[in-house]
């Protein structure tokens, strides 16, 4: 498991595959908390998302890879 304590503001964060999946607001607890700007579409726009700690594969400069790929981890995202 990567230094977690390494997610930094703003920092990029990619699935497996380097799709984005969202940017680092903070880490709250075991949960990374993305900023509302990649909060989605529809009911989804405006809210905060979740991103647990145990999916962060490694952390690459300014980019938390995670150990899903985007698409599967956006699905694993929790709402605010």
């Amino acid at each position: 498991m990567a230094d977690t304590s390494k997610i930094t503001e703003h920092m990029e964060v990619i699935g497996a595959d380097g799709a984005h999946v969202g940017t680092v607001d903070r880490v709250e607890g075991k949960r990374i908390k993305l900023t509302k700007a990649d909060s989605g579409q529809g009911a989804h726009k405006g809210h905060h998302h979740f991103i647990e700690l145990g999916l962060v594969a490694d952390i690459e400069g300014n980019k938390v890879r995670l150990s899903a790929n985007g698409d599967v981890a956006v699905t694993m995202e929790e709402e605010a």
